[in-house]
This record gives structure tokens, sequence and C-alpha cells, in this order.
């Protein structure tokens, strides 16, 4: 097994692109993207396709790269964030095939 970093990115559907392209550029090989359904934040809870509209849908991106690369899009997000709702947490995991990240 391999250590690395996993990031999880929860953001507004509309930044999805951008952040994508931040992750892409910073030399992260791949993503995945899925759905963010109900959550509860700031004393409020939220539901998608019940209380919003559908250009408020929260996405949740995870990405698994190097701690160097990983580093990199770190920086970019932090003012991705500045500009959109979103969360952002990165954790240690271990991987099998480290060459796919």
């Amino acid at each position: 097994m391999h250590a690395m970093k996993r990031l999880e990115l929860i953001i507004e559907r509309m930044a999805m692109k951008r952040a994508g392209r931040v992750l892409e550029s910073a030399g992260i090989k791949g993503y995945t993207v899925v759905p963010a359904l109900a959550g509860y934040g700031q004393g409020s809870y939220w539901q998608r396709d019940r209380d919003m509209s559908a250009s408020q849908d929260m996405v949740i991106m995870i990405a698994i790269s190097s701690d160097s690369v990983m580093q990199v899009a770190l920086q970019d997000l932090q003012k991705l964030l500045g500009a959109h709702i979103g969360v952002l947490s990165v954790s240690d995991v271990n991987v099998l095939r480290p060459e796919r990240f």
C-alpha cells in the first residue's frame, strides 16, 4: 500500500467545472463527482430538488493524489472557495496502485 492524500470538496454545481480545471492544472490525474443529496449546516437543513433551484445544487468532488500535487491544488481551491459556497477536507489514504494517482 502507498500513502496518498484524498480530497473531498462539497461545492455548488455551478463551480464544478472551475474546480475541475483547478484539479487538472495542479496535476491531479482524475476525480469523481457525485451529487450531494441533502445536508445540514449553519443551522439549517437543505435537500436537493426541494429547497433550492437547480442552480444551487451541490456536488461532491473526490480526488486522490500525492501530497505535493495536492498542496498545489489546495492553493487555488482556497481562492475558488472565497467566491463560492463549499467545504473542503483532505485526509490520508492508502492506495494499491499509486501510478493511477
